[in-house]
């Protein structure tokens, strides 16, 4: 952060419109580390800029689904990942994780929780202040409805950053986690989707450190998601092809 946005943020915390760490502190966790939680910081190598492709040359693919609807298609997700024994991220709304605890801890079982705001803003459209409040307070939800530690991963809505948003987000103790492809099937039938498209942009994006995105639950509100009827036909292409499904949870810790 350069000297003037420094600045401001002190003034920030001054006035107290953005709460200072040792208020997101959990019992016992050092003031100031990372994603308001005790577990580990980010590694370098995903700080400074949005990260579209995992920092490796290993054929790899992390499977990531966004949260921000309603409940449909997680239980089929779940179930699939389980029967694999895969590993997946989810990153649920802090409105979301309100909404529908049950399932943010059913993700929480056995998957990796990122950060994707509270109410799903355009983060252009705020300042450093706002931007704080979002994501702290998206934590604070997900951190009540699952009983777990989040990871410090944040994904943007609407996958709209600038370098000022990330800077703001790395502060903040998160790695910005976007994608390498959204297989678009949030979108649905009535926008023209449909399950074999979704696996094509799927398979078209894969290459060494692929992030996936994906969502579940409805957008239209009519119970279809197309993600979760993919999901299948993903991962048996993606391991056709050599590529290896893995845990995003590992490169906090794991070199590339």
């Amino acid at each position: 952060m350069d000297v003037g946005r420094r600045a401001a943020m002190a003034g920030l915390l001054a006035a107290g419109l953005v709460p200072g760490p040792d208020a997101w502190a959990a019992p016992g966790r050092a003031v100031g580390e990372a994603g308001g939680g005790a577990g580990p910081r980010p590694p370098a190598s995903l700080l400074g800029q949005e990260i579209r492709r995992l920092p490796t040359s290993r054929p790899v693919v992390a499977l990531t689904f966004n949260a921000a609807w309603d409940e449909s298609g997680i239980d089929t997700v779940l179930a699939e990942l389980r029967r694999r024994k895969l590993a997946a991220t989810f990153f649920p709304t802090g409105l979301f994780a309100e909404a529908h605890p049950a399932a943010v801890r059913a993700m929480a079982a056995a998957h990796g929780l990122g950060n994707h705001s509270y109410s799903h803003p355009s983060f252009d459209d705020l300042g450093t202040a706002e931007r704080a409040r979002e994501v702290r307070r998206a934590d604070a939800a997900i951190r009540t409805a699952s009983g777990a530690e989040p990871l410090p991963f944040f994904r943007f809505p609407y996958s709209s950053t600038t370098a000022e948003s990330v800077e703001d987000v790395n502060d903040l103790g998160y790695a910005a986690i976007e994608f390498t492809n959204d297989t678009n099937g949030y979108l649905g039938p009535a926008g023209g989707m449909t399950v074999d498209a979704a696996v094509r942009r799927a398979v078209g994006s894969l290459g060494p450190g692929c992030i996936l995105q994906m969502h579940v639950g409805s957008s239209a509100g009519d119970g279809v998601v197309l993600d979760a009827r993919a999901l299948p036909r993903i991962i048996d292409a993606a391991q056709d092809e050599g590529y290896e499904i893995v845990d995003l949870r590992e490169f906090l810790t794991a070199s590339p």
